[in-house]
């Protein structure tokens, strides 16, 4: 038993130190060696390969605790309206800085400063747009329990009322893109501007839309724009059973939903391990 507990416990340790590198890959080598020190940890307590196997799968089934939990008895508005606020300080806005600075580099110019609320969760947006680039660049900060992320995210709406967005927003989205909602991930750590400029130009190329189809935004109505675009959201995920309606003006998942947040939660423990 003892050479066991010396394997599951090294094997622990080796996934620790590959989880500390920066590199993705070793990161992802890390997440997989601790996988199999838990199969093992559970082979060797039964001696059943199953008992193993079910070692490994239960890590996928934990979010259905928060599932069932919180998301579960969440209420949200279905029409929510942003804020004006005044900027949060530097050391609760990550990497802003920066990225607001790169934004004025690239001939951004900023236009106001909102927020919204969400089931106790605040974001907070920071909106600057490029008439040349025909171009909104946004950061973002979210904040919930004292825990706060940001990020960046460029869109660009075509004259047949398509958008096309680039974003290091770091999980997959909690309710389904309506149609015409085009959408390019780029990895969290790629947090320069300059560079997710560049990707946002290389994705309009791909999705071959050229510079005249795209309309050039109204600095007026970005709020309006936002507010707009997660109504249509709401009411595309309301038409396909992701989410249902309360009885004093919110929505809440359905149970659909919360598999269709499952599976979201499972493609980001393998995508950001």
């Amino acid at each position: 038993m003892a050479r066991e507990v010396l394997v599951v416990v090294g094997l622990v340790v080796f996934a620790a130190a590959f989880r500390a590198c920066r590199k993705n890959w070793t990161r992802k080598l890390g997440a997989l060696v601790f996988l199999v020190a838990s199969f093992l940890a559970l082979y060797f307590l039964t001696h059943n390969i199953w008992a193993g196997m079910l070692a490994v799968l239960g890590w996928f089934f934990l979010p259905w605790i928060e599932l069932l939990t919180r998301v579960r008895k969440m209420r949200l508005p279905i029409d929510n309206q942003l804020q004006h606020r005044d900027p949060p300080e530097d050391e609760f806005f990550p990497n802003a800085s920066r990225a607001l600075a790169a934004m004025s580099d690239a001939h951004f110019e900023h236009v106001g400063d909102s927020a919204w609320k969400w089931a106790g969760m605040e974001q907070y947006f920071r909106l600057h747009w490029n008439p040349e680039e025909k171009a909104v660049a946004t950061v973002c900060l979210c904040e919930q329990d004292n825990v706060a992320f940001a990020f960046l995210a460029i869109t660009s709406r075509a004259e047949d009322g398509r958008i096309f967005r680039t974003t290091n927003f770091p999980f997959s989205p909690t309710l389904k893109n309506p149609p015409g909602f085009h959408c390019k991930h780029v990895p969290c750590e790629r947090n320069c501007f300059h560079l997710m400029l560049q990707d946002h130009q290389s994705f309009l190329a791909k999705m071959k839309v050229t510079h005249d189809e795209l309309t050039t935004p109204d600095p007026e109505n970005l709020e309006d724009e936002i507010e707009e675009e997660m109504r249509v959201q709401i009411e595309h995920n309301l038409q396909h059973g992701i989410i249902e309606r309360t009885n004093d003006g919110h929505f809440r998942y359905s149970v659909r939903g919360l598999f269709f947040l499952w599976k979201q939660f499972a493609k980001d423990m393998i995508r950001l391990c």
